[in-house]
């Protein structure tokens, strides 16, 4: 079977990318090994979709389909350091009408399957594995695990962090385990959180509390290893005493709405996104550690710049010529750079038990808060990518 190119992983930026194709003559061959689905309750996979992510579902016509009665505004966030340092970013002093929006990855990622299963130049392969990958100058050839064969200009990576195509490909990543694990949970409180989110730095890792419609949240607690493992091992009373007792009981009485879950933190970097054929999107390019927030909307800008590209291509262009991925890798230089080795660099500053790191990381957080003119610069960055 050929295509003009062949989308390995439907998660969220690989489901993205090809419903951003939608209105082309490009024939798309998306392949995944399980398809998503709607948990009963709420989802504990939570994610802070940003203005610009927001934007653009909205113009691949997914956003407007959600259901936003699961969806939450982010309108402050309040961020304390683990001595006197605080931070606080408001959408009304940036100028904006939201920092964010608080929503199930499953609420997402089902209305874009929904909407690839009706799209003309789509093929959808799930559940179905890859098992083998020819790269040639003139195109590639992917065998799937029940022995069908596609070929096609261009293969894209949005396989995630350990991604099949990357590896296939043999293009070189840098990965450093952080030693934490991310446990996850969803609460009710007795509270109102009236729109807010807050962070925590703590000795025991980056505590966050993201808001959910009603009195809810989305708790992510960064922890290292042996503290995630108690965290997700007590019993539900004690663990919502000990997140409860963390935050310092701003939203009262904590109990479980969701189970736990933990998942390992690594920092994951590739020396380039593109190589001959090949396109990495999402997390399959790029891993950042969860306390800034922005892993997904890094991976729905990747898909939206691919897309952008794709779908302007002259007509002497193809799919995988080296000069269309190179343009892709220029479009994507700078925010994933930046985002990244901020985010990592926060995270070592705020592990370090060294007196004068503490010092200096409160004294910053207390010094940023004073001035308006770079807190709001830093929101409009986090938001849409821009300074």
């Amino acid at each position: 079977m050929k295509f003009d190119l062949i989308i390995v992983g439907g998660g969220l930026a690989g489901a993205a990318l090809a419903l951003a194709l939608r209105s082309t003559h490009l024939s798309v061959a998306l392949i995944e090994g399980v398809a998503p689905h709607q948990p009963a309750g709420w989802d504990n996979r939570v994610y802070a979709y940003s203005p610009a992510s927001a934007r653009f579902l909205s113009e691949i016509g997914v956003w407007n389909r959600i259901d936003k009665e699961r969806l939450c505004a982010v309108e402050r966030m309040d961020v304390q350091g683990d001595g006197s340092g605080k931070i606080e970013f408001t959408a009304y002093q940036a100028g904006l009408s939201e920092l964010a929006w608080i929503g199930e990855s499953s609420l997402v990622h089902c209305e874009l399957w929904e909407s690839i299963k009706r799209q003309h130049n789509v093929t959808l392969f799930c559940p179905a594995r890859p098992r083998h990958l020819d790269i040639g100058d003139d195109g590639v050839e992917l065998t799937l695990d029940d022995g069908r064969h596609l070929s096609a200009e261009l293969v894209i990576g949005a396989d995630g962090r350990d991604s099949w195509v990357r590896e296939q490909a043999g293009m070189d990543a840098s990965i450093r385990p952080y030693g934490e694990m991310g446990v996850v949970a969803n609460l009710s409180c007795t509270r109102a959180h009236r729109n807010t989110a807050f962070q925590w730095f703590r000795d025991d890792g980056v505590l966050a509390w993201l808001p959910l419609p009603g009195n809810r949240i989305s708790m992510v607690w960064s922890a290292p290893d042996q503290v995630a493992s108690e965290l997700v091992a007590m019993d539900e009373q004690a663990f919502c005493k000990k997140v409860e007792a963390a935050g310092d009981g701003v939203l009262g009485d904590l109990s479980l709405e969701s189970a736990r879950a933990a998942f390992p933190l690594r920092f994951m970097r590739v020396r380039s996104m593109i190589d001959k054929r090949v396109a990495l999107v999402g997390d399959a390019a790029h891993a950042i550690h969860p306390l800034s927030g922005h892993g997904i909307n890094l991976g729905f800008q990747d898909a939206k710049a691919l897309a952008d590209l794709l779908v302007g291509l002259n007509p002497w262009e193809g799919a995988g010529d080296a000069a269309v991925l190179r343009r892709y890798a220029r479009m994507r230089a700078e925010e994933p750079f930046l985002l990244q080795y901020a985010t990592h660099g926060l995270n070592r500053l705020f592990s370090s038990r060294n007196p004068a790191a503490a010092v200096l990381r409160n004294f910053g957080m207390n010094l940023t808060n004073r001035l308006p003119v770079v807190t709001n610069t830093l929101t409009r960055y986090a938001v849409s990518g821009k300074f």
